[in-house]
């Protein structure tokens, strides 16, 4: 009973802090191996939440009128294949050595994230190089299908800086790209056994009230806060998860 209450409650808490900062994976991954689940089981039943969560933002965007299928389609195929690649690796690898890789890339992502803070809201033009412009999004892909915390930052990243679209496009992308490879890698981890339903389940609902809850603030006062949250969130994972904690 409490495990379920802590994978509910964190669940709440990613949910609100994906609305008002972005980052709840960075929550929910160390919660849900901290409440008993493998490292390797974690990084699988985390992408149902995420999965649960693009569904309704990619319907929203498409209302709107800012996704356009055929683009969408067209600068994802690259995000899938690297997330296939990365989702095949990564069920591959000893839980234990993969919460120390998985340590090594929250340090890697925290110093990405300080470093390019203002670089993600500027639009540029279009890479001239086809080959740049599908290695940035192959190897975005890669790592979003390897640990999907912090992938979001990378995605906008490529799609503001190596695509040249403006910050709301790069958004509207960027959840469509997540939600079509999870689609594809759910299934990868759940053929290899590092997927757990009933958590998944509880923390996806917990996801949901919590962007719900956040939603109906209004607002974004307080999202520096919750941004220096999940930095120290990353940090303290790491940090335990390099310990062999």
């Amino acid at each position: 009973m409490i495990k379920i209450l802590f994978i509910f409650l964190s669940g709440i808490f990613a949910g609100w802090v994906n609305v008002l900062a972005g980052g709840g994976s960075f929550l929910t991954l160390p919660a849900l191996t901290y409440s008993g689940l493998g490292i390797d089981i974690a990084n699988g039943t985390n992408r149902l939440a995420i999965l649960l969560q693009n569904i309704a933002a990619v319907y929203k965007f498409r209302k709107s009128g800012i996704l356009e299928w055929k683009k969408a389609f067209k600068v994802a195929l690259p995000i899938l294949l690297g997330a296939v690649a990365g989702s095949s690796i990564v069920v591959s690898i000893p839980k234990d050595l993969l919460k120390r890789i998985v340590g090594f890339l929250l340090i890697g992502m925290f110093i990405f994230m300080v470093r390019n803070k203002d670089k993600l809201i500027k639009e540029t033009r279009v890479h001239e190089s086809k080959l740049i412009r599908f290695l940035a999004s192959f190897g975005t892909g890669l790592y979003g299908g390897f640990i999907q915390a912090g992938v979001g930052f990378f995605l906008i990243y490529t799609f503001t800086n190596i695509e040249g679209m403006d910050i709301v496009k790069a958004n509207a992308y960027k959840v469509f790209s997540a939600l079509l490879y999870t689609i594809f890698i759910i299934p990868i981890f759940i053929i290899s056994r590092k997927f757990d339903f009933i958590s998944g389940l509880i923390l996806s609902a917990g996801n949901i009230i919590g962007a719900f809850i956040s939603t109906g603030m209004a607002v974004k006062r307080g999202s520096k806060f919750v941004r220096l949250v999940v930095y120290a969130a990353m940090i303290a994972s790491a940090v335990l998860f390099i310990s062999g904690f």
